[in-house]
């Protein structure tokens, strides 16, 4: 019997990584600070991507409200001063998605402090999405699959009848598990590290369009 294929009507963004390409530059961000608050303790700027500030500081800093306030102002400085690009052929991509009728979501552990930053740089970029998700809309950090399901919910559909677009480990392990079909953007991990987790991996939207990810995946 032949599988019926199911419609795809909304397509979920992860923010850096994804949309913007920040990912890295958060990386040099969070290795400093972990370098000088957290010595002997490498490669955590890894570990955390896709996480929320909160969980951050309850994994690592807990009961240090002084640790907690310098690095909340060296973030909210930092992302202040950084810039926020696109990934190469998103904005063609997403505009096309608006057009064909497909709803959009940013689904990001990012918070509203951040948002106001990336209004402010770009001013239409609300008019890209249905709706923005921020790590205030979600109790449970990625890899917790609620804030995806949050994303498919807002619509009133199922997680299948969504796709997602992620960069990071705990971004991806949060999009499987609320059951929404994955495609990788390797912007911030290397091909073979995301084949675990799904076959249809991207460098970026250049050339791309939702029919044919939806095929492959």
């Amino acid at each position: 019997m032949e599988e019926k294929t199911i419609k795809k009507r909304v397509a979920l963004f992860d923010l850096d990584g994804v949309v913007f390409a920040t990912e890295n530059l958060y990386s040099v961000f969070w290795e400093d600070v972990f370098s000088r608050l957290l010595p002997g303790r490498k490669g955590l700027e890894q570990t955390i991507k896709g996480q929320t500030l909160t969980w951050i500081y309850e994994k690592y800093f807990p009961e240090r409200p002084d640790l907690q306030r310098e690095i909340t102002l060296g973030l909210n400085h930092f992302e202040q001063e950084m810039p926020y690009f696109y990934v190469k052929g998103f904005l063609d991509f997403v505009q096309q998605l608006r057009r064909d009728g497909v709803k959009t979501a940013v689904v990001t552990s990012s918070n509203l402090q951040k948002m106001k930053q990336v209004y402010r740089e770009h001013p239409d970029f609300e008019s890209l999405f249905d709706r923005i998700i921020t790590s205030e809309d979600f109790e449970h950090s990625k890899p917790d699959p609620s804030c995806y399901l949050l994303g498919a919910s807002c619509f009133d559909v199922q997680p299948e009848e969504c796709v997602a677009f992620e960069d990071s480990i705990n971004g991806m392990k949060a999009v499987l598990a609320a059951g929404i079909p994955l495609v990788g953007l390797s912007t911030t991990l290397a091909p073979e590290v995301m084949e675990a987790y799904t076959k249809v991996i991207i460098p970026n939207f250049e050339g791309q369009t939702f029919e044919s990810l939806v095929k492959a995946l």
